[in-house]
């Protein structure tokens, strides 16, 4: 059963990844990493839902996880199926922060970047996350003993990057400012994530 704590930060988190991604991403065509940042693409090329996009691609991560670590698997579903429905739920108030926000390309790169960094670091301080490469950079930090944060950094370098070759260049830029805002906000929160906040 969920400690309060840990809902909480799964409800904050998702709250303020949904925020990110539809107030401060979708507008300029701006990517996060990750399994995120693969249903971003997959919304500008295509229209896709990016919440149902990020369920079914964690899907195969989820798998992963509970042949190979299912305690982490068990702290990351509540987090996966609530950031998901969030960012769907929020997205038609996107046009009414765009008609008020009149914000720059660069600035909401960087907005954008720090919120969902924010979001993720919260969630993964407290034990969970939304799953996908989150869970993945969760896994692989106990094996190779480096912050979660900075793996996330590597991963979400690698979807930007194909991103900007099916998009743009002004993509390709803006995300890369996106994911180091991102990175160091999630590096910043997960520090030292065994210590007392640790859950």
């Amino acid at each position: 059963m969920l400690s309060l704590h840990k809902l909480s930060a799964i409800l904050a988190g998702s709250l303020l990844i949904g925020i990110g991604v539809n107030f401060f991403l979708m507008p300029f065509e701006v990517l996060d990493g990750g399994v995120i940042g693969i249903a971003l693409i997959i919304n500008y090329l295509f229209g896709a839902r990016v919440g149902l996009v990020v369920f079914l691609c964690s899907l195969p991560i989820f798998v992963l996880a509970w042949m190979y670590y299912r305690n982490i698997l068990y702290n990351s579903v509540q987090g996966m199926l609530i950031s998901s429905l969030l960012i769907d739920l929020l997205e038609p108030y996107r046009y009414y922060f765009d008609y008020y926000a009149k914000l720059s390309p660069f600035t909401s790169a960087v907005l954008g970047g720090c919120i969902v960094g924010t979001g993720i670091g919260i969630m993964l301080r407290f034990e969970t996350s939304t799953g996908g490469t989150d869970l993945l950079a969760q896994y692989l930090s106990r094996l190779v003993r480096i912050n979660p944060g900075i793996l996330i950094f590597l991963i979400d370098g690698v979807v930007v990057s194909l991103g900007g070759l099916l998009l743009s260049a002004e993509t390709l830029l803006l995300s890369l400012v996106t994911i180091t805002a991102g990175g160091i906000a999630t590096s910043l929160l997960t520090m030292n994530r065994h210590g007392p906040l640790a859950h």
